[in-house]
């Protein structure tokens, strides 16, 4: 490139005024942050921030970089530099869920934790924790399927702190055990607990120390993440869509909503005024907030718009989502109409389909998503329809949240955990 013949013009002059010229032209490339996916969806946003073409989508020819054996779990991955951060559940020696650091570049465990737990049939899927590991700066945040949360440092895997939501808090674990992601909004570190007796459906706790800080709703345990918005938090539980005070928990809205078998479990969508969630049983309703303390209904679908877990993206007023039936659907935000459905193209027909899906580059309307047979597909959509660009067979089957990072995924099943580099680096 221009920059690599410069610094070769460079080396024939004094040698200070070539150091010095070196570093100015690689201080941009020292002080970039390189590419992470530090926790649920990325940032999340669900936004995959890497710049590449789709002409080079189309042309990938995915390389295996390596590939390891891995216990079982439907918890996604989480990736910042040199740490790969990931859970599942051995049942022997004995039954515990395991914390595993892995370098990023080879899969060579650099610590692993464990502690003991006791699933017991957990509604048939019994498999292993549903969390994405959350890191930020030097420690992370690992919540296990029967309310264990882990504080830790990155580098060492030595704890921090760490609770027993149900012993320590009074929560109530969900049939199905805890699945909402722990997120940091604001300088708190939110999860959704589901505190007995309508005490808060989520916990604000102080990141360094564990100490709760508030708790906010009245609402059980469900399986969604929380989402921030501006100043407030919304969380869809199995019984209400609620929202609180960002600051202190202090309850703004809450409108009634409850679910078959409590299954509220992809994560709302909030865009300007306009809040969505979608379920498997009773489907889709958006509402309009009017001020921080108001809300109504603007419109319901319960047949034809019914999501389940693969959490759902909007660009220019268009809902792109997987429906339970219909397969990936594009509809208006503002009233429901429903522009174009895909009849299973991103991923098979199933009792419980499952992608998830990620924005790859927004403004050209293409995605990325890794379905429930474990092919990564890409694709353009737009209210016209949708156009597949390329697919690539790169795992087992799994519903677990892969890690999009630069040009590479990491992705993981039931036995076996891998990453792959799609296309070659500039």
């Amino acid at each position: 490139c221009a920059k690599d013949a410069l610094i070769a013009r460079i080396v024939g002059m004094n040698p200070l005024l070539h150091s010095l010229a070196l570093g100015l032209l690689l201080q941009p490339l020292l002080s970039a942050e390189p590419p992470a996916w530090p926790g649920w969806r990325g940032d999340g946003s669900g936004v995959w921030p890497v710049q590449v073409t789709e002409a080079k989508l189309r042309d990938a020819s995915p390389r295996l970089l390596w590939k390891k054996p891995l216990g079982r779990g439907f918890g996604g991955i989480s990736v910042t530099q040199e740490r790969l951060m990931v859970m599942d559940r051995e049942d022997k020696p004995e039954e515990r869920e395991r914390l595993l650091c892995l370098h990023p570049d080879t899969g060579e465990l650099r610590w692993e934790k464990h502690w003991s737990v006791t699933y017991g049939s957990m509604g048939g899927y019994s498999t292993g924790p549903r969390t994405t590991v959350l890191q930020s700066a030097d420690v992370g945040y690992a919540l296990g399927a029967t309310g264990r949360l882990v504080c830790f440092e990155l580098e060492t895997g030595k704890v921090r702190w760490e609770l027993d939501a149900v012993k320590d808090l009074d929560a109530v674990m969900p049939q199905w055990g805890y699945a909402g992601s722990p997120v940091l909004h604001e300088g708190k570190l939110l999860v959704h607990l589901g505190l007995k007796d309508g005490k808060g459906s989520v916990v604000a706790l102080d990141p360094a120390t564990g100490k709760k800080l508030w708790t906010g709703g009245k609402d059980a345990a469900g399986y969604s993440a929380p989402a921030p918005s501006q100043n407030a938090v919304l969380q869809w539980g199995p019984n209400f869509v609620e929202a609180f005070s960002a600051s202190d928990g202090t309850a703004l809205w809450s409108y009634p909503y409850e679910i078959t078998y409590g299954v509220s479990i992809a994560q709302p969508l909030v865009v300007g005024d306009l809040a969505m969630v979608s379920g498997y049983w009773h489907g889709t309703k958006v509402f309009r907030l009017s001020g921080a303390r108001e809300v109504k209904l603007l419109w319901e679908n319960e047949k034809e718009l019914c999501g389940l877990m693969s959490s759902p993206l909007e660009k220019d007023g268009v809902v792109y989502m997987l429906d339970k039936q219909h397969g990936f659907t594009a509809f208006q935000l503002a009233d429901g109409k429903i522009l174009w459905r895909d009849d299973h193209l991103l991923t098979p027909k199933d009792r419980n389909p499952q992608i998830s899906v990620v924005w790859l580059d927004r403004a050209k309307g293409i995605i990325a998503g890794l379905n429930a047979i474990g092919e990564l597909v890409f694709a353009t959509v737009k209210p016209e329809g949708i156009s597949e660009i390329g697919r690539h067979q790169i795992i087992g089957k799994t519903w677990a949240h892969p890690a999009f990072v630069g040009n590479r995924i990491y992705a993981r099943s039931d036995s076996e955990i891998a990453a792959w580099e799609l296309w070659p680096e500039d």
